[in-house]
């Protein structure tokens, strides 16, 4: 165990604890953006969609559990390494520029810690919100085919029919796309995947996935704000 503790906290281990928690939380919020997709066909597809989520029970609480951890891990591993960065180098040079090239340095790795930092705030209210918010005991309840299940979709349209809260949301959504184009790329790279034939598509697929996700996102809040109405 102690050998398995001195790995994960070295240098290497870091590194491959930063790539692969940050390989399964993209694939975690590319599920996560299909399931929120029901919103766009409607209230019965959306709530239906997320009472199958609470009717796996205890798979469901192992797989929260073991997402909490994988958030922490790449939370707390990533602000090691940041820290170690900063203490190798505590002067900034003053003029910055990209570097390019295999490094891939701009403002996207530049700000990875915070807006890692925003996300990681932003993710604890937003689950504060939605899975804890209120539910059947509140009057949140609507019933499908005979069955009375959580209605989720009338408290999202609630929030996001606040401009206050679309305007943060669109914002933070924006920062997971900035977050997500560097270290999409750098996931792979921290685990040694890549090399100098695919290293530029792996690049590139970044700033697409960071693009798709970001607007998918985002536009879920902006469209309900416009077009959905109340009590729809």
């Amino acid at each position: 165990m102690s050998k398995l503790m001195n790995y994960l906290t070295s240098s290497i281990g870091r590194k491959y604890l930063t790539g692969i928690t940050g390989i399964g939380l993209v694939l975690f919020t590319i599920v996560h953006l299909l399931g929120n997709l029901n919103l766009f066909i409607g209230q019965d597809s959306f709530n239906l969609y997320t009472y199958k989520l609470e009717s796996l029970g205890p798979l469901l609480e192992v797989a929260e559990i073991g997402l909490a951890i994988c958030f922490l891990l790449h939370a707390i591993v990533g602000v090691s390494v940041y820290l170690n960065k900063k203490k190798a180098r505590p002067i900034d040079y003053y003029v910055y520029n990209s570097a390019g090239g295999n490094s891939k340095q701009n403002f996207s790795s530049k700000s990875m810690m915070v807006t890692g930092s925003i996300i990681l705030i932003f993710l604890v209210i937003h689950v504060a919100t939605f899975k804890f918010g209120p539910s059947i005991e509140q009057g949140y309840v609507t019933n499908i085919n005979g069955v009375d299940m959580r209605d989720l979709y009338r408290l999202v349209v609630e929030k996001f029919k606040q401009l206050p809260i679309v305007i943060v949301y669109t914002i933070v959504m924006i920062l997971l796309g900035t977050h997500l184009r560097h270290g999409f790329w750098s996931a792979f790279q921290s685990l040694g995947l890549l090399n100098k034939k695919y290293r530029p598509f792996v690049y590139t697929l970044g700033i697409l996935v960071a693009v798709m996700l970001s607007i998918g996102f985002l536009i879920l809040p902006i469209w309900v704000y416009f077009f959905v109405e109340m009590g729809a």
